[in-house]
Order: C-alpha cells, then structure tokens, then sequence
C-alpha cells in the first residue's frame, strides 16, 4: 500500500493494543506529558473522577492510569434523552523512554484534571504519593 501515510500505520498499531470492553465502548482519557529539569509532567483529563477512584501503578518504563467515572447523580425514575458521557472503567497508559520505578511522584487533581510530577531518582524529593489539592475550594 504505497499511497498510505506513516500515520495509518501507526493508527492501526495502537488500535490493536488496545482493550475494548464488552460494551464496545473504550475510554482511554486524554493526557499531555511534558519534559522538566527534575523528571517529568504529567496532566489526564479525568473531569467527574474522585481521587479515591483513581489507581496508578508503574511498571519499568510504563505509567498506567486506571478507574472508574459513575453517575451518581441520576437516580430511579429517570430516562435518558441523551447519553454522550461515558461511565465506565478508563486506562490510560503512559510509555516513557526509560524507567520511572525510582521516581517519586506527587499527585494533585483538581478541576477534572489529574496532574502527576515524577521526580527522577537524583531529584526526587519524597518517595510517596502525595495529595495537595484533592477537591479543596479556595
């Protein structure tokens, strides 16, 4: 298939390593990751998650995201007009170039996004998860 761009290659590549639930309905939220001095910046987009239901895990080089959205505010009685939101498990995984296994991380989440510093070994500051602002108004 010459007249296929590189990006059509790399579409079906990450397709295929995906996981579908039953459903058929897939959500992988969005994230943006940036390079800093001291390690790395991580920001998913996860509006409507409460931290409680967010787990991280790293493995080597591999940063993985995962939960569950509910709905909470609909109750019995209700019927839908119309459903673009999804409620379900999410996952979302992160590849770095080398292993983050020794990087502390500090963990913040508010206005629907989920922000991650990972401090290399040589930067790092604490070992632990930390929550700075979970769900707090000022």
């Amino acid at each position: 298939m010459p007249n296929e761009s590189p990006d059509h290659y790399f579409r079906l590549i990450q397709g295929s390593r995906q996981k579908r639930r039953p459903s058929g309905r897939l959500w992988c939220p969005a994230a943006d990751v940036y390079r800093t001095p001291k390690g790395w910046l991580v920001k998913v987009d996860l509006a409507g998650i409460t931290p409680a239901d967010i787990k991280i895990t790293i493995d080597g080089p591999l940063l993985r995201i995962s939960g569950s959205r509910r709905d909470g505010i609909c109750g019995e009685g209700v019927s839908h007009y119309q459903l673009e939101i999804t409620y379900s498990r999410f996952e979302k995984m992160i590849q770095f170039p080398r292993s983050i296994e020794h990087a502390s991380i500090e963990r913040d989440y508010y206005d629907g996004l989920l922000i991650l510093r990972l401090q290399e070994e040589g930067q790092a500051r604490a070992a632990s998860l930390n929550y700075q602002r979970a769900f707090t108004s000022n």
